[in-house]
Order: structure tokens, then C-alpha cells, then sequence
């Protein structure tokens, strides 16, 4: 069973314009071509599409994309990946909703709302638990302070920093560089300096154990699904894994 070029672009909410410049790049190819030069899709061509639209979902252009696609073969194993990241995603959204459609109600109802319930899904205390376990309720305290202290600006920035490093480690993982290679560390380079600037971490406490820390973030990364989606998946993780090693060991 396959489906038209124009199915496939109201389906997926884009244009046939769209999906033909896919084509063009070499990004996806129609899995057949009619007599009447139209373009048809099956199964497999709108799995990889499936992978592309969430790839953009995450920030990625193009060609980093193709070089994701190009580096995981495993198709199962990608999509968990990413199924983990929707999932905090559709968490954080539902929050978000039930705490706007709540406050709607108060609004209306000329009710009462605490401030925790018009804020749910909005904070970044998600993971204050995780935190305070690995390394302890200072460690928490520190960062919670950190953020909140800056302004609107600096936040989107920071968020706009981590976004970008993320994008290329992912890119970097696809192309098939070693871990150790001279682009690879200038990434692990850039990953530790990121990590140093959050403050409570073992990388800014006197006497913390930075090596650990570092080596240890990269286990996380691998294992945790969550995490491992911000790389492009379980072997994008276990190359930022692998580089933040080689790192660690040379100058950690």
C-alpha cells in the first residue's frame, strides 16, 4: 500500500511543494514514481518521514538531519528515542493546559487559585528529586538560585546555548568522526565549559570531582532515554559518552 504526494503532505500537515525538496536533496525519495510522474509513498518512506518531522521538531536543519538519518540504521531503536522525548513533552504540555483551563475557571467563577496551580508545567523543578539524589539538596538549592536569578534574556540564551550543543553532538555522532578525534573533543570542550556554569554541580564545588561527574553525565546520558533523545538517541548518547571520556582522561 502506498499513498500520493498530496496525501502524504495534508497528512503530515506540510506541502508536496516541501516533500518534492526533500526528494531534490536526497533526504526522502518516493518509494515509487506513477506514469503520470506523480510521487507515492509506502510504509518505510513515511517512517523516515515520521523521523524527520520530529528530528525538526528538536531544532535540527536539514543536512544534520540527513546525517542522523544516514547514522542510525536501527529505525526501532531511533524512534524510542525520540518516543521518550515526546513523552515529557505531552507531560509537560497536559500540565500546562489543565493549569490554564483551571485558571480560566477560577477567572470566571470569581474563585481563588493558588499560585502552584497556575504554574504547574510551567517550572523547571521536574527533575529536584533526580537532583537532589545524585547530588544533594545544595547542589538543588545552588542551580534553583542560579535560574532564577536571571533575566528573561539570559535564560532564552542559555536555553538557545544548550539547544545548539545539542545539535551538534547529534551531527557530529552521524557523521562518523571518532570520539577522540580533534572536532569531537572541541565538542567535549564545549560540553564541560556548559556543565561549569551551572553552579552547585561536582564541576564548581571546591574539591568536587569533575572526572566523575563528567564520566558519570555521560553513563546518564545512554541510560536514560530522556536524555539520550537530546543527541539524536542511544548512539548519539554512547558518542558523547565515549568523547566526554576521552576527554576527562586527558584533562580532567
Amino acid at each position: 500500500m502506498d499513498w500520493s504526494i498530496q496525501e502524504i503532505a495534508k497528512l503530515a500537515g506540510t506541502t508536496s511543494r516541501t516533500l518534492r525538496h526533500y526528494d531534490d536533496i536526497d533526504l526522502l525519495a518516493p518509494s515509487r514514481v506513477g506514469a503520470n510522474g506523480y510521487r507515492y509513498y509506502d510504509r518505510a518512506a513515511l517512517v523516515r518521514l515520521q523521523r524527520i518531522l520530529l528530528l525538526r521538531e528538536l531544532g535540527l536543519g536539514l543536512p544534520a538531519i540527513a546525517d542522523v538519518l544516514d547514522g542510525q540504521s536501527d529505525e526501532s531503536r531511533a524512534l524510542s528515542g525520540h518516543l521518550a522525548w515526546l513523552r515529557q513533552e505531552q507531560d509537560r504540555l497536559a500540565r500546562q493546559v489543565a493549569s490554564v483551563e483551571r485558571t480560566i475557571e477560577a477567572l470566571e467563577g470569581g474563585e481563588q487559585i493558588m499560585a502552584k496551580d497556575m504554574l504547574d508545567g510551567f517550572d523547571h523543578t521536574q527533575y529536584r528529586e533526580e537532583v537532589e539524589e545524585r547530588w544533594g539538596a545544595d547542589a538543588y538549592a545552588a542551580g534553583d538560585r542560579w535560574w532564577r536569578g536571571m533575566g528573561d534574556d539570559e535564560r532564552r540564551a542559555w536555553k538557545e546555548r544548550t539547544a545548539a550543543l545539542g545539535r551538534d553532538w547529534t551531527a557530529a555522532a552521524a557523521s562518523g568522526i571518532a570520539p577522540g578525534s580533534a572536532e569531537a573533543q572541541a565538542l567535549a570542550k564545549r560540553h564541560v565549559e556548559w556543565l561549569t556554569g551551572i553552579p552547585g554541580t561536582p564541576a564548581t564545588t571546591p574539591g568536587g570531582d569533575v572526572r566523575a561527574y563528567v564520566e558519570g553525565l555521560g553513563e546518564m546520558y545512554v541510560a536514560d532515554p530522556r536524555f539520550a533523545a537530546n543527541y539524536g538517541g542511544e548512539q548519539g548518547a554512547a558518542f558523547v559518552r565515549d568523547a566526554l571520556r576521552v576527554y576527562a582522561e586527558a584533562n580532567l
